[in-house]
């Protein structure tokens, strides 16, 4: 199939093709006389992967280094299981973050609610967000 094809298939535009052979994600296709690329169905295999690896979290680089352990023979799942538990773990900490950041947001708009425009004072630009008295 050419690139269209295989683009309209994985639902992806062609350019998005073109980063990941850039990246290395997939492998230099087959080339018709015409210098068209030629795709067969593990290109549209690989670029399912990429993508469902893409919604778990992972970067390219991530998944780039999967591929890695997969073209050297061997199988990348310890590998995955290790990214998608790091991957995990970093969504705790951001969630934990945000927690705070719910607080304090809260408590932002509260203040807000409970000052009068007309005391805000050049010097403080917006009182909201001014120094507590």
């Amino acid at each position: 199939m050419n690139i269209g094809e295989l683009a309209r298939t994985c639902n992806v535009p062609t350019q998005t093709i073109r980063f990941y052979e850039r990246r290395g994600l997939l492998p230099e296709p087959q080339r018709q006389a015409n210098g068209y690329r030629v795709y067969d169905e593990t290109s549209a295999d690989r670029i399912a992967f990429i993508r469902r690896a893409q919604g778990a979290g992972l970067t390219l680089a991530e998944i780039g280094s999967v591929l890695d352990v997969r073209a050297q023979g061997q199988t990348p799942c310890s590998h995955v299981s290790d990214l998608l538990t790091s991957k995990l773990r970093e969504v705790d900490q951001r969630m934990r973050e945000l927690r705070v950041l719910h607080v304090e947001l809260t408590a932002l708009i509260d203040r807000g609610n409970h000052l009068d425009p007309a005391d805000c004072t050049d010097g403080d630009i917006c009182h909201i967000l001014g120094p507590t008295h």
